[in-house]
């Protein structure tokens, strides 16, 4: 078994139908039916957590104005496509998690990025708290605003390590699962990734880190042959166990010093700082971690993003979503909030498009 994660428990297939139509409805609504939409989704209280430069809004009126309007009205014809949207049960909370695409006409200005009159995708990932009536209690909302900055051609930092494209759907093509999965798969998929965790978690990096050892150490046991690893942008997409460490992990290991030690002392000093996850659940064969933040460091190595290190604590905004296929993890989402990272690294992205949009 899985510490606090409840496979017994995993929201039902009418009610997971029910939420995701209700998800779809708030995205198509006209301007003048969001309000409804959203009142259908969520309670009046709900905290809603949401990417920069939003951020922390309390309750449906406050997302309403700072998050959804904003949004229909520089998408009139948006619509969501998700590619995994899953659910479960950890610490006796209800969740319900997405991957996907807000897709839309760009006809209006949004967060200060100039109209296209293109069509855009603004990625996501999402989780949400439920209560027994599927309506939301807490949504944690990581949009891929700088993805969408690339899309409009106002890129701000320097060229990601790997590849920028859209994140497709899984392999296996079964992401979006409405029916109560096999428990006993559901387990072993979330067992599986917190391994993988504790291999990251106790390696050494003040000893050890270089690429010949990130490729040996026993994080492979866990990975596919053909892993797919899915980051957002800024960072982008690698392929196999190698490309993941030349095109993200050492990279950021070097900018970023994070505790060091057991899995049980990583995790300790990551609390201590108020670092840790949130949901830990699986389905069938996805899993989902993440955490608001999920990691603490401090940016003490230069390079990440074409950046220069600055030796202040860091925390990040995670999700990762897996799929575990032929007795491996094969894919691997990654939903990060880059820009809120960016800014504690004394780096503010839209700020900078601001001031080239002001010379134009």
């Amino acid at each position: 078994m899985v510490a606090d994660f409840d496979p017994l428990a995993s929201p039902a297939p009418a009610l997971r139908r029910q939420f995701h139509q209700r998800l779809h409805a708030l995205a198509e609504a006209r301007e003048d039916q969001l309000e409804a939409a959203l009142a259908a989704l969520a309670r009046p209280d709900a905290a809603w957590r949401v990417a920069h430069p939003v951020n922390h809004c309390a309750g449906r009126a406050e997302v309403l104005a700072r998050a959804f309007l904003p949004l229909k009205r520089a998408c009139p014809d948006l619509e969501r496509r998700d590619v995994i949207f899953v659910g479960g049960t950890y610490q006796n909370r209800r969740y319900l998690a997405a991957v996907g695409h807000y897709c839309g006409t760009m006809r209006g200005d949004w967060l200060g990025l100039p109209a296209t009159n293109r069509p855009v995708y603004l990625r996501y990932g999402e989780v949400y708290e439920i209560d027994a009536e599927g309506m939301i209690l807490q949504a944690n909302l990581l949009w891929d605003v700088l993805d969408l900055m690339r899309q409009v051609g106002l890129w701000p930092i320097a060229p990601p390590l790997g590849s920028p494209e859209m994140w497709p759907a899984p392999i296996t093509a079964d992401g979006v699962r409405f029916d109560v999965s096999d428990q006993e798969q559901s387990v072993a998929s979330i067992a599986q990734t917190l391994a993988m965790h504790r291999t990251l978690a106790e390696f050494d990096d003040r000893a050890k880190l270089n690429r010949e050892n990130l490729i040996a150490m026993p994080q492979k046991a866990h990975w596919h042959p053909k892993m797919m690893w899915y980051g957002p942008a800024g960072i982008g997409t690698t392929r196999g166990l190698d490309g993941f460490v030349d095109g993200h992990q050492l990279p950021f290991r070097i900018a970023f010093h994070r505790p060091q030690g057991t899995f049980d002392e990583v995790q300790a000093e990551r609390n201590r700082h108020g670092a840790g996850h949130y949901i830990r659940i699986g389905d069938g064969p996805y899993s989902v971690t993440g955490g608001w933040p999920s990691v603490y460091a401090v940016h003490a190595g230069g390079g990440f993003a074409g950046l220069p290190p600055t030796g202040k604590p860091v925390f990040m905004r995670v999700m990762d979503f897996y799929l575990h296929h032929e007795g491996l993890i094969r894919e691997n989402w990654v939903p990060l909030d880059m820009l809120d990272l960016m800014m504690q690294m004394g780096f503010d992205a839209l700020g900078r498009v601001r001031e080239v949009l002001r010379r134009t």
